[in-house]
């Protein structure tokens, strides 16, 4: 019974640490195999008395819970934000649960994009969340903050994704998601918008091709992948470029025409006046 009583002592101090901390089960079996096999071999052969080990399991245990307890515990936490329940560990040491003491607001993430082109935000995060939990987006004008009180709330409900179909100088700004639970803030993830002009961004793609091909042996250093896209920007821009200039020529063109026919007529007229009063004069004569 004395042998019994320790080897549930012992059971049951191993089964604690490993709810402290999962996927160390192969070095708790070593400390534990460390600690026991050596007795149970002693027992087996009967080298000594039952009443022996009564006192060898309890010292077993303590310097089994003692060893166990060194190693690092493996966190449930997802850095670096957000407020995770389900994240917290148990400390043999204090007798607590630890939280992973992460802040609320995660860091802004840069998101760039060409103006008249869609742009989606999604509000996930890599930590459990509870089945009530609830979305908020709120958007700060043309600011790059996390200052609370600069937003303002665009939508509420359950959906973490927010898209802009097409977006514009108009959408230039901070947006942030809040996602709580029972009125309770769990994170908040903030994605800063900048939208460049498709003017400029087709000028500065023209200056690009100029510049490479300034380099030796003329050659076009261009990102694999990002080809199709440049040069499809850049059709299109030289594209507008002809056919405003096809355009302005046209209109010259016809002022031109006007011009000329206006200046015909008007001398037509002046000839005509010049005769009638050659024949007046012939008369009168």
């Amino acid at each position: 019974m004395r042998e019994r009583r320790g080897r549930i002592r012992l059971e049951s101090g191993k089964k604690k640490l490993w709810k402290k901390g999962e996927g160390f089960d192969i070095k708790l079996k070593e400390i534990l195999e460390a600690e026991i096999l050596p007795m149970v071999e002693e027992f087996d052969k009967k080298l000594n008395q039952e009443t022996v080990y009564e006192s060898r399991l309890q010292k077993a245990a303590s310097n089994f819970i003692k060893a166990a307890s060194k190693l690092p515990r493996v966190s449930g936490c997802f850095p670096p934000c957000g407020f995770q329940s389900a994240g917290a560990v148990y400390n043999c040491i204090s007798c607590q649960y630890d939280s992973c003491e992460f802040p609320l607001d995660c860091p802004v993430k840069e998101i760039e994009v060409m103006e008249n082109t869609r742009v989606e935000m999604r509000c996930d995060v890599l930590f459990d969340l509870p089945n009530d939990a609830e979305v908020t987006w709120r958007y700060a004008e043309e600011l790059k903050t996390q200052e609370v009180d600069q937003f303002k709330e665009v939508t509420a409900g359950v959906d973490r994704l927010y898209s802009i179909p097409s977006a514009n100088l108009e959408h230039k700004g901070t947006y942030q998601c809040e996602i709580y639970s029972n009125r309770r803030s769990i994170v908040r993830l903030y994605f800063s918008i900048t939208v460049t002009p498709q003017l400029v961004a087709g000028h500065t793609e023209l200056q690009e091709i100029f510049d490479q091909s300034l380099l030796p042996g003329g050659q076009l250093l261009t990102a694999a992948g990002a080809a199709p896209r440049f040069f499809l920007h850049l059709l299109l821009f030289l594209l507008t470029t002809c056919l405003t200039t096809s355009l302005l020529l046209l209109f010259l063109s016809l002022g031109v025409l006007y011009w000329l026919s206006v200046s015909e007529i008007s001398h037509n007229v002046e000839d005509s006046d010049e005769e009638d009063c050659f024949g007046v004069s012939l008369l009168s004569v």
